[in-house]
C-alpha cells in the first residue's frame, strides 16, 4: 500500500548522499519532495503541513548542520516525525480488572468489522484469552450467519440470539452477551455492530445506545485503508457520535494509496492499534508504529519477521535440525528439508517475509513475481518420493526420477534441479554449522570461510642463499666465521639492530615467532 510512498521518499534521500554539507536551499528542495510525496500519498493536507513544519525546524537546527552525515541525519528525522503521526508508542489493549474485558466494534458498513471481529478473536486466543463473539448487526442480510462462521474459522465461541435480517434489538442481545459471557466464564466480548453505507443519525444513535447498554473498556473505530480522504471526515464523526479508544486498519493488503490511513491518528488524536492485511486469520497484528515507519522508509522490518519466526517454527525441531547439520550433514535428509519448508510457508507469504527485509524494497518486482506455488511444487515433488529416496537420494536414478516427476505432476528437470540443490543446500549448511563459512565465499574474520580450493598455500621457508659471485661469497663466509667466533651476546647486533629484533640475535639469526609462522 505504502510502495509509492516509499519510492518517492528513497529518491527523495538519494539526492542528498554525498552531500558534506547542506544548504537551506537543498533543505527546502528535500521538503518541497516529501510534500509532494505524502500528498500524492493521499495523505491529509492539515497532517501534512504539520509534518514538514517539523521536519524543516528539526532539520534547519544544529542537530543536522553539526553531523557528520547531514543526509543520514535527515532520514532520521522524517522516520522520527513518522512514527509521530502514526502515534508514537504502541498502544496495548486495556484489559478490565474484574472480567469479562468488552470490545466494541464500530465503522461504515464495508470496512471489514465483522471479518475482523473473528481475526481479532483468534489474535486474542494465541494471547491465552477466551473471547466471545457476539452478533448485534441485526440489519445488514445475513450478518449473524457470517459472524458465526467466522466465529468457527477462528475457532472462538459464538453468541448470536437473534436471527437477524431486520430482526431483533441489538442493545438488548449485547446486554445479555455480558451476563451469558459471566456464565460460561469468557473474558473477552467482541460486540459487532451495525455499520451504514454513509454516516447518518440512526447509526449513530444505536451505536450509542450499545455503548451506553455495554460499557465496553475499548471502542475501536474499523477504517477500510482503501477509502481515501473520506477516512478523515468518517473517523471525526464517529469520535463525535461514539468516542471510540484506538483504530484498526483494515485492507492494508491493498494497494490504493493508503496516505489516509496515515492521517487517522493525528486527526482524531486516536492511536492506531491493530492491522488486517489479508484475508486469513493470522493475517492480522497489533500495530507498531515504528516498525511502520521504517517500512514506508524502506529499512524493513525485521522485529516483525523474527516474532513469526518465533510463534511459526518448534525449538525443538530447530535444535534437531541443528545437531544433524553439525555432525557433517550426512544425517539431514529431505524429510527434513520439507519440515523446514513446510514451517516457512506457515509464516505466509515469500514476497511479504522478504519485504520485511532491510533494502529490500530495491527489488520490489523481483520479490513481488516469486509464487508461494513454486514452493508447494517442492513438496509435492518429495512427497512423491520413497521413504528410502528421502533418507538418501544418492539412490534417485533415472526411473526413479520420471516416476517422481508423474508423481507430482512436474517434468523430470524439475526433479533434478530439486535434487542438486538438495545436495549444494546440504553442502552449505553443514560447511556454516561447523564454522567452516561459506563454501566458495572469501573467509570472514571469527567465521572461517572459503573452500579448501581457494585456500592459498603457504610459501615454504628457504634457507639463506649464497652469492654466485665468487669474491662476495669469501666475505659473506668470513664474516659468518666471526659472528660464530664472537658467540651469542657479542658483536654489532647484540643490542638488536635498530629494529630491536632481539638481544643476541642478528639478521640472519632472527626467526619469527611460531604464531606468525603458522598464520603465514
Amino acid at each position: 500500500m505504502f510502495d509509492t510512498l516509499s519510492d518517492r521518499l528513497a529518491a527523495t534521500f538519494k539526492n542528498l548522499r554525498g552531500k558534506g554539507r547542506l544548504s537551506e536551499a537543498d533543505i527546502d528542495a528535500t521538503t518541497r519532495e516529501i510534500r509532494i510525496a505524502l500528498l500524492e500519498a493521499d495523505v491529509a493536507l492539515p497532517v501534512v503541513r504539520a509534518f514538514i513544519k517539523q521536519v524543516k525546524e528539526r532539520a534547519l537546527g544544529s542537530e543536522v548542520s553539526g553531523a557528520l552525515n547531514p543526509a543520514q541525519q535527515i532520514v532520521k528525522i522524517v522516520n522520527e516525525e513518522l512514527i509521530a503521526i502514526l502515534g508514537g508508542e504502541t498502544r496495548r489493549v486495556k484489559f478490565a480488572k474484574n472480567g469479562p474485558t468488552v470490545i466494541m466494534l464500530a465503522g461504515l458498513q464495508g470496512a471489514g468489522k465483522t471479518t475482523l471481529a473473528g481475526k481479532l478473536g483468534h489474535w486474542l486466543k494465541k494471547q491465552k484469552h477466551t473471547p466471545l463473539l457476539v452478533a448485534c448487526d441485526l440489519q445488514r442480510p445475513n450478518a449473524v450467519n457470517q459472524l458465526q462462521v467466522v466465529a468457527e474459522r477462528a475457532g472462538v465461541a459464538f453468541y448470536g440470539p437473534q436471527p437477524g435480517n431486520g430482526v431483533g434489538d441489538p442493545v438488548q442481545v449485547a446486554r445479555d452477551s455480558i451476563e451469558y459471557a459471566k456464565q460460561k466464564q469468557y473474558d473477552v466480548v467482541i460486540v459487532d455492530t451495525a455499520g451504514r453505507l454513509g454516516i447518518d443519525a440512526e447509526l449513530m444513535q444505536q451505536a450509542a445506545d450499545i455503548r451506553a447498554a455495554v460499557n465496553p473498556d475499548e471502542v475501536l473505530f474499523v477504517v477500510d485503508a482503501m477509502i481515501g480522504q473520506d477516512a478523515v471526515t468518517t473517523a471525526q464523526a464517529f469520535l463525535d457520535g461514539v468516542d471510540f479508544t484506538g483504530v484498526v486498519l483494515s485492507k492494508l493488503d491493498g494497494d490504493a494509496r493508503g496516505g489516509a490511513a496515515l492521517s487517522v491518528a493525528h486527526v482524531t488524536g486516536r492511536q492506531i492499534m491493530f492491522a488486517s492485511n489479508g484475508e486469513k486469520v493470522d493475517d492480522f497484528d497489533a500495530f507498531h508504529p515504528d516498525r511502520m515507519a521504517s517500512r514506508i522508509l524502506g529499512m524493513g522490518d525485521v522485529l516483525s519477521l523474527i516474532e513469526k519466526a518465533e510463534q511459526t517454527f518448534s525449538q525443538a525441531e530447530a535444535e534437531k535440525i541443528a545437531s544433524k547439520l553439525q555432525g557433517g550433514g550426512k544425517d539431514f535428509t529431505l524429510d527434513d528439508f520439507l519440515a523446514q519448508l513446510e514451517q516457512v510457508r506457515k509464516m505466509g507469504s515469500i514476497s511479504k517475509l522478504l519485504g520485511m527485509l532491510p533494502g529490500m524494497g530495491q527489488i520490489r518486482e523481483q520479490i513481488n513475481n516469486i509464487d508461494d506455488k513454486d514452493v508447494d511444487r517442492v513438496g509435492a515433488i518429495i512427497k512423491s518420493m520413497t521413504p528410502a529416496e528421502r533418507t538418501d537420494p544418492k539412490i534417485i536414478n533415472g526411473s526413479r526420477r520420471l516416476r517422481i516427476a508423474k508423481g507430482s505432476g512436474v517434468q523430470v528437470g524439475e526433479v533434478n534441479n530439486l535434487v542438486e540443490r538438495f545436495f549444494e543446500a546440504r553442502k552449505m549448511m553443514s560447511a556454516m554449522a561447523s564454522g567452516k563459512g561459506i563454501p566458495g565465499m572469501p573467509g570472514i574474520p571469527g567465521m572461517g570461510g572459503g573452500s579448501k580450493k581457494s585456500a592459498k598455500k603457504a610459501p615454504v621457508a628457504k634457507g639463506k642463499r649464497k652469492s654466485g659471485n665468487p669474491l662476495k661469497r669469501a666475505q659473506e663466509e668470513a664474516a659468518a666465521a666471526e659472528r660464530r667466533a664472537l658467540g651469542p651476546g657479542q658483536g654489532p647486533a647484540q643490542d638488536g639492530g635498530a629494529f630491536g629484533l632481539g638481544a643476541g640475535k642478528g639478521p640472519a639469526d632472527f626467526e619469527l615467532p611460531k604464531e606468525f609462522k603458522d598464520l603465514l
